[in-house]
């Protein structure tokens, strides 16, 4: 790409999109693209068509997705697998009808089976039975890295696609009933420390933030409580530990948490130095290549012994720890002294997820920001985003 190239990010508002524009503006890209839910509905087939037949972007970040942790997953099933087709369908579609020179989709650790064998290889897709609670939205991600590849067979576009590891950072969704492990965890401990320090300034602040249900900080103290007590921050009778927080399974699945930022250095890292018929992950792709690019967009490539398997890549950081480990840190950094309670009638999803991102290594990325690091700078946003 080019610094004046004209890129298209989609879902430049998100915690994933927003990181990449943060990325390409650091490094001097100027020409970039972006349109609000407002002005785009990417579930709209004839807007997107129209928006991509306007403005002809060169190259794309596929980043709009409908996003949210286990219990989101598990109450919005069909909102997940549908929403998350339709958006990828107009936009890789348009994308190879409008000639885009190269597309970059972002799908999710959770289209790897459930027991995969730990690490997890790109190889490992499709091997077994998915997790249930987030099934939808993995099938819809495991749909998109396929139509990138079908595409690139039959057309010989250049869409490449990256299954990045459980993210955090700026952006991220903090909503009680959507939100990811991570961010729940800060959320639900800081509340809890407030409670127990009886800061309810702090706490109607988080709530004129981040309403719940829509009760915000205008609420009266019963209201809030009664939401608190809801997502079990609560009171108690002990005088060492006067808050409890309930979190969700039994703190032993293990999970691997990236920075957004990180993940961001390494699409703009592989949107710059790979191609899809060029894959040095897959020696076989470079044999096998297509051998036009899609200049008659009507006309498919023809091409009966080119194959391309598994030729997406893991971005992680190879560790990963249980959720009880990540809590902890969590209550240290949020100086949260409370109880600490696990719902084991909750389930607990996927019982380790750890990617092998040997691959990215091999092509000269590793990430820079460590967990620890990256809790308290997240930990500290929080803070300066509900002051």
């Amino acid at each position: 790409m080019d610094k004046n190239s004209k890129i298209y990010i989609a879902g430049h508002t998100g915690m994933v999109g927003s990181a990449i524009m943060r990325k390409l503006q650091s490094e001097g890209y100027t020409n970039l693209l972006t349109r609000s839910h407002a002005e785009l509905d990417l579930l709209n087939q004839k807007a997107v068509e129209e928006f991509f037949k306007q403005e002809r972007p060169e190259y794309v970040f596929l980043a709009a997705a409908k996003v949210g942790g286990i219990m989101a997953n598990y109450k919005y099933h069909a909102q997940f697998i549908y929403e998350n087709i339709q958006i990828q369908n107009n936009i890789i579609h348009q994308s190879y009808l409008n000639k885009v020179k190269k597309l970059l989709f972002l799908g999710s650790s959770c289209i790897y089976p459930k027991n995969a064998p730990q690490p997890i290889k790109e190889e490992f897709l499709l091997t077994g039975e998915l997790e249930y609670t987030n099934e939808p939205y993995a099938i819809a991600k495991i749909a998109g890295l396929k139509i990138c590849e079908a595409y690139n067979i039959q057309y010989g576009t250049n869409f490449i696609s990256v299954m990045p590891t459980n993210l955090y950072g700026p952006g991220d969704n903090y909503d009680m009933e959507t939100s990811h492990v991570l961010a729940a965890i800060i959320r639900k401990m800081h509340l809890g420390k407030c409670l127990e320090n009886n800061d309810w300034e702090a706490i109607r602040k988080d709530f004129d933030k981040n309403p719940v249900e829509e009760v915000d900080g205008n609420a009266s103290k019963q209201q809030i409580l009664e939401k608190l007590s809801k997502y079990e921050i609560q009171l108690i009778s002990d005088p060492l530990n006067p808050c409890a927080i309930a979190l969700w399974g039994s703190g032993k699945p293990r999970r691997e948490f990236l920075h957004v930022d990180d993940m961001a250095d390494a699409c703009l890292f592989l949107m710059e130095n790979i191609d899809s018929k060029h894959h040095p992950c897959n020696p076989s792709l470079s044999v096998k290549s297509a051998s036009t690019p899609h200049n008659n967009p009507q006309k498919p490539v023809q091409s009966a012994a080119y194959e391309a398997r598994n030729t997406h890549i893991n971005i992680g950081t190879g560790k990963d720890l249980t959720i009880k480990e990540l809590a902890e840190m969590i209550a240290d950094i949020a100086c949260f002294k409370g109880e600490i309670k696990w719902d084991t009638e909750k389930p607990d999803g996927t019982p380790r997820k750890l990617l092998d991102v040997n691959k990215m290594k091999e092509l000269g990325w590793t990430y820079n920001i460590a967990l620890n690091e990256g809790l308290k700078k997240n930990y500290s946003d929080y803070i300066e985003g509900i002051e």
